[in-house]
């Protein structure tokens, strides 16, 4: 059974591992300053060890993109991942400004609350800048970064904070309608691999959650991580870059720019691996994290 506040689409999903992935997902009431009523917010632990790894999913995305990377990882280590707010299914309250301050703080408070340790950050996309962003804020709660094909120095187009009715619900309803229709057109071709089918279900289900629109219009009005490339390079943290060579979303110059600008870097590049080395390619994504946890003493 799927717990009720998932929407019903959930019941749509075929694959026996995903399915089991998201029968784990927990939900906290999670007190923060950004409300006066706490926030619903998910999240996963799997696994047990000395220090825990936090998983931070991708720009309108959930803790679903992590479904094969997270149980790889726990296996050796106690391995978390959370919905940030204003995406997957955490949830939406109206009195919020969804934005990289408001993102901050509700994910302090979420490692407060339930991990108080120091932590290892693992930010994929959108997740690397939050992940970059939170360690140059809370220094003494990361003790290493690992940046998966990371955002932080191609950002947002600057039209996005000037998107104004009804135009900005037409943007971010595009979002919504190219995986409906990239569904729909997979669901009528042969032959298809079956786990292309499923990557757009799991793309899509957050969608789905009250408030969606109205929190992503107010996260892209922001301009999202637009202001961070200036920081990057104060991050002292020892940091892992991994990044898929054929990423059709971000360039690939960016892995030396992440390179030169940390000092406590290692750069590692993926063959035939696009935007999201944690879906395509999670035994080898996994296997970096992990020798490069066992090279730190971690």
């Amino acid at each position: 059974m799927f717990t009720t506040f998932l929407p019903s689409q959930v019941n749509q999903l075929k694959d026996p591992e995903t399915i089991a992935f998201v029968q784990s997902i927990e939900r906290i009431s999670l007190a923060t300053s950004l409300s006066q009523h706490p926030i619903l917010t998910t999240y996963m632990k799997k696994g047990s060890g000395v220090t825990p790894i936090l998983l931070l999913h991708g720009f309108d995305s959930s803790i679903l993109e992590f479904r094969l990377l997270l149980p790889l990882l726990a296996t050796q280590n106690e391995t978390w991942a959370v919905d940030l707010l204003g995406f997957g299914f955490t949830q939406r309250q109206k009195e919020i400004n969804y934005s990289p301050t408001t993102i901050q703080i509700h994910l302090y408070d979420f490692w407060k609350t339930l991990i108080n340790r120091p932590i290892i950050l693992v930010g994929a996309s959108m997740g690397g800048a939050t992940a970059i962003d939170f360690t140059l804020t809370y220094p003494q709660v990361v003790k290493s970064v690992i940046l998966i094909n990371s955002l932080g120095y191609t950002n947002s187009p600057v039209f996005t904070k000037y998107l104004f009715p009804p135009f900005d619900f037409l943007a971010v309803e595009y979002l919504r309608q190219r995986h409906i229709w990239a569904l729909n057109l997979c669901s009528k071709l042969p032959n298809l691999d079956t786990k292309i089918l499923l990557a757009i279900q799991c793309a899509m289900l957050h969608q789905e959650m009250p408030l969606w629109h109205d929190a992503m219009i107010d996260y892209v009005k922001t301009g999202g991580y637009s202001n961070l490339a200036d920081r990057i390079a104060k991050v002292e943290k020892p940091t892992l870059i991994l990044w898929g060579e054929a990423d059709d979303m971000l360039p690939l110059e960016d892995t030396e720019k992440f390179q030169r600008s940390i000092a406590n870097s290692q750069l590692i590049k993926l063959k035939n691996c696009g935007h999201t080395p944690q879906i395509e390619q999670p035994q080898i994504t996994s296997q970096h994290i992990l020798q490069f946890l066992n090279k730190c003493n971690f």
